[in-house]
């Protein structure tokens, strides 16, 4: 069985998403508090579905910087638009325009870098719309001086906190605020909950919290991939699925739920597991891409 000490170790380290690679010289000279570096990273980063709010609307290019996957990539693109350190904040246009997911991965990379065990988490925010549970990457670190994970939305800047009216510290989220994917479907699988209130945009159902269960658990073994990446069970039709499959991520939101050292386990099943190559289903069309 996996220690306290043992846990803390894995969640410190890279996984082949959040290593800064050939660019890790970036990350020399940054602040060592998560809320600085928060700060940081929005200083860097626009959210792609906010932008316009900010006054700033995506050209064609900075579209395409959602489907970036890699941290050492997302570096590049950052110190091309802007060679200046990752302490001086971006003019709007020269920031990478990126999406939940991507604020949480770098916040993760960041982290780990400095040796804090952090991990990104996919699930649903409730503090989007009323009444929904809209789809959210948000990231969880283990916070030495509290001597517990501490839940943070690296997303949520000032005009964030401001237009969606929030009274809660998105730098310390409080339970219930954020639902991981694992406890979506216990709770549409339950009856405690209906899936059609899971999801984003006309993009709702069980079969979204599915997607985001296989998304959290292999976060949870370090393989965070985008929100569209798709895989084992994630990419199989409702049809498709039979009771075993039911069975099998049922087990797995179970696991992941009660923080069971059976995350690690389950993860080798060819259903849930990464594979070296997935389908991601871009706004294009679907792209096969290799991950490792």
């Amino acid at each position: 069985m996996k220690s306290m000490r043992d846990i803390l170790k894995f969640y410190s380290t890279h996984g082949v998403i959040t290593d800064p690679g050939n660019n890790a010289a970036l990350f020399s000279g940054l602040p060592e508090s998560c809320p600085d570096l928060i700060s940081l990273i929005q200083g860097l980063f626009l959210h792609i579905h906010w932008a316009e709010r900010y006054g700033v609307r995506p050209d064609t290019k900075q579209k395409e910087h959602v489907q970036v996957r890699f941290v050492e990539k997302i570096l590049e693109i950052i110190h091309n638009l802007d060679n200046r350190p990752l302490t001086e904040k971006r003019p709007l246009k020269k920031r990478f325009f990126g999406n939940c997911r991507d604020f949480s991965v770098m916040l993760v990379s960041l982290l780990r870098h400095q040796g804090i065990a952090a991990v990104a988490r996919c699930g649903f925010g409730t503090y989007f719309l009323p009444g929904k549970f809209e789809d959210h990457w948000v990231v969880e670190y283990w916070d030495d001086a509290k001597e517990r994970w501490v839940m943070a939305d690296p997303q949520i800047d000032d005009l964030m906190k401001e237009r969606l009216a929030l009274s809660f510290n998105p730098l310390d989220i409080p339970s219930g605020k954020f639902i991981n994917a694992a406890e979506a479907w216990h709770l549409c699988r339950s009856g405690k909950a209906d899936p059609m209130d899971f999801g984003i945009f006309d993009m709702r159902g069980l079969w979204f919290i599915r997607g985001n269960l296989l998304r959290d658990l292999a976060a949870l073994n370090k393989m965070e991939l985008l929100p569209w990446d798709g895989w084992g069970l994630s990419s199989q039709s409702e049809p498709e699925m039979s009771p075993s499959d039911y069975a099998l991520l049922d087990k797995a939101a179970k696991a992941v739920m009660e923080e069971k050292e059976e995350i690690y386990s389950l993860y080798e099943n060819p259903l849930l597991q990464v594979p070296p190559v997935i389908d991601s289903y871009t706004s294009s069309g679907v792209l096969r891409e290799r991950i490792y």
